[in-house]
């Protein structure tokens, strides 16, 4: 699973309660009447002298997450931050000098001033995480660990990797509520699912509590 990928792929689509989602019973669902063997969870790693609500909120969703089964494993890239333009800001500043209408003079120098204020902000970038995962698929394809392999992503920049897994031999399936483009050229089927598909595969009751 490309964690960031799917996590975008579930607000695209605008599933309710994204949190409540049973990995195991997704992947139970995706192999059928294959053996389930593992499912391995990709994402990078949110430091925590960073932004701690988001480290929390991270550590939270990981714990319920490997508790779910124990097959389920993460797999860490980084996360760094960087200086970016803000587009909102800027977007915010084009509009305001661009204004054909008269408004109070203190809210415009407010509104610049909240733009200027904004106009670069510090932005998280995932790094490390779709080598980690190519890496991995390729390598275990090669040592046989597997026969089939779901991919949960709709990321093209996995395309040599998928054609690598194929070129040994296994099967390969990309999975998600986005559509494929590149990526779906090159797999043996792409999966497009949407949010209906998942509306039996949320968690019971014993762990919404944890």
């Amino acid at each position: 699973m490309d964690g960031n990928n799917w996590y975008h792929a579930l607000r695209e689509a605008q599933v309710p309660n994204p949190g409540s989602l049973d990995y195991g019973l997704i992947s139970s669902k995706l192999v059928r009447a294959r053996e389930w063997l593992a499912t391995r969870y990709y994402i990078g790693q949110v430091p925590q002298e960073r932004n701690l609500l988001l480290y929390a909120n991270q550590r939270r969703f990981l714990a319920r997450l490997r508790e779910t089964d124990p097959r389920i494993s993460v797999h860490f890239g980084r996360v760094e931050f960087r200086n970016a333009e803000n587009p909102v800001a800027r977007e915010l500043l084009e509009y305001l000098a661009r204004l054909w209408v008269t408004i109070d003079a203190r809210v415009q120098r407010e509104l610049e001033a909240i733009g200027r204020r904004h106009r670069r902000g510090a932005v998280a970038v995932e790094k490390a995480v779709d080598v980690l995962l190519a890496v991995d698929m390729v390598v275990m394809a090669a040592r046989d660990q597997f026969d089939v392999a779901y991919l949960l992503s709709s990321d093209g920049d996995f395309t040599p990797a998928v054609e690598a897994v194929r070129a040994h031999g296994k099967k390969l399936f990309a999975v998600s509520l986005s559509h494929g483009g590149r990526l779906r050229s090159v797999c043996d089927a792409f999966i497009h699912i949407d949010r209906g598909w998942l509306g039996d595969c949320l968690r019971s009751d014993r762990h919404r509590g944890t």
